[in-house]
């Protein structure tokens, strides 16, 4: 068991390289992806939705597998690291737009107005007035999302990247008398001990944030 152990945690920083990576890249992404979603311009809106809607439509493992197999420009061709951190990262961008959309849907509308009327340029009141309450709002739901990230990287073993299930997997079919499932059970502890603290957050923070409403 303690070989199995050490073979799993040796997967460890490849798993959290790869939900850091894919947060960062959703969390940025997110942003032109929600202001499309609230664009007056129909075109730009209705094209939005139906970005979020066709990356959210796919099971990830369809888009690690497009990106790693199927995307090939010439002699180009991505690594099976960088399909999962870019895989990952543009399904992030729709799920955060979303989770971005939901925290300016609740305000008050009548702040645009307000600030417009204090002489305020629509980027200032976007940046500095309306931006932090929305993120405010939408903190204990993005970090849900991190928390279904961190379990959704495990899909980048598909694609042979050396994370904890894919070592698991490696390990059990090197061993398949003495491991069996040892190794999995181990993986599924790690991940829990990691996720467990960031649900505990998530709450308290959902909770702190209502009580302040």
């Amino acid at each position: 068991m303690g070989d199995a152990l050490l073979v799993v945690l040796l997967g460890l920083p490849m798993t959290l390289l790869v939900t850091a990576l894919a947060f960062a890249i959703g969390l940025v992404g997110g942003i032109p992806i929600m202001l499309g979603l609230r664009s007056n311009i129909r075109a730009v809106r209705l094209g939005s939705r139906l970005v979020v809607d066709l990356i959210r439509g796919v099971p990830p493992i369809v888009w690690l597998f497009l990106l790693y197999f199927g995307l090939s420009i010439g002699a180009f061709r991505f690594d099976s690291l960088t399909a999962a951190v870019w895989g990952l990262g543009i399904i992030s961008s729709a799920y955060l737009a979303e989770i971005y959309r939901g925290g300016f849907a609740t305000l008050p509308r009548g702040q645009w107005e307000a600030a417009s009327a204090l002489g305020l340029s629509r980027t200032v009141t976007f940046g500095r007035i309306l931006a932090p309450q929305a993120l405010r709002t939408a903190l204990p739901s993005i970090a849900t999302y991190l928390l279904s990230l961190l379990k959704d990287s495990s899909i980048a073993s598909t694609i042979g990247v050396a994370d904890m299930v894919f070592n698991a997997t490696m390990f059990a079919r090197q061993n398949p008398a003495s491991a069996g499932i040892v190794p999995f059970f181990i993986a599924a502890a790690v991940y829990l001990v990691i996720s467990i603290p960031v649900a505990v957050m998530a709450r308290r923070l959902d909770t702190r944030l209502r009580r302040t409403h």
